[in-house]
């Protein structure tokens, strides 16, 4: 124990004995003897990637994650009641799928958000966000709209898709119109380039762990978010600045308690 102990120099002392522990049963008795440099390497190994499972945060404290979820991708909580992940090529597609959603999220909280601000504040006569695909545009008719980001959205999902399966096949000359070198891409899901990576973010994609977190995270929240927008649409019939207007002028008594009971 002396030994695997000194070999996890890197993990908190308070931690130590539950790393340790997991460890297969011959290590145990391999302090009262001496170690080959190579079974030192392996247990040193051995210790870390235990240590590092132990101390990884889990969505369920105390439940063990599925061993397909192994902490490397971003966000990996190990939430999988479903076994929804466990064929590998599934979670590829399940990975990309919730980048999208998460992005188009975000997108959208914050076009209702700005939208509903300005709305009520008298700036502009914007109709409330449920409401703006009724409208009809001066400039041209809800047919060719409908048309147009048809084409564009297939255009541009097919790329997706194509480079999801052969990652960067998009990327070799007079694949993209002409606008590979504007629209480089780092990995699949990740494009970049001028135009869509402007101020030149997470160039070395592969050690951008930390960022790809933080845009999986609001990602989430944004999809909530756009969840709750749904649900507040429907029960109260308002955008969710109006609701929160609302509940600001009498906190104790306008909640979602309160909501609920006089909608139905």
């Amino acid at each position: 124990m002396a030994i695997a102990f000194g070999r996890c120099l890197h993990i908190p002392s308070c931690s130590l004995s539950l790393v340790c522990k997991n460890v297969s049963k011959p290590s145990f008795g391999v302090a009262r003897q001496p170690w080959p440099a190579q079974a030192g390497k392996a247990q040193a190994r051995t210790c870390v990637v235990v240590a590092r499972a132990q101390l990884r945060p889990i969505w369920l404290p105390g439940l063990d994650p599925p061993p397909y979820l192994d902490g490397s991708l971003a966000g990996d909580f190990g939430f999988d009641p479903l076994g929804l992940g466990e064929d590998p090529e599934s979670l590829r597609w399940y990975v990309q799928a919730e980048l999208v959603h998460a992005r188009f999220a975000m997108l959208g909280v914050a076009g209702i958000l700005l939208t509903d601000l300005l709305r009520v504040a008298g700036v502009s006569s914007i109709p409330v966000w449920y409401k703006a695909g009724a409208v009809k545009y001066e400039f041209a008719n809800t047919e060719t709209l409908f048309i147009v980001q048809l084409l564009l959205m297939g255009f541009v999902e097919t790329k997706r898709y194509m480079d999801f399966v052969s990652p960067g096949s998009q990327a070799k000359e007079g694949t993209f119109l002409g606008l590979e070198a504007a629209l480089e891409g780092l990995e699949p899901g990740y494009p970049g380039g001028p135009i869509l990576n402007p101020l030149g973010l997470a160039k070395d994609i592969k050690n951008a762990h930390d960022l790809k977190l933080k845009e999986i995270k609001n990602g989430r929240l944004a999809m909530m978010a756009m969840l709750g927008f749904f649900v507040q649409a429907s029960v109260t019939h308002v955008g969710p600045v109006d609701n929160l207007l609302e509940h600001l002028s009498d906190p104790w008594h306008r909640t979602i308690v309160q909501t609920l009971a006089n909608s139905s």
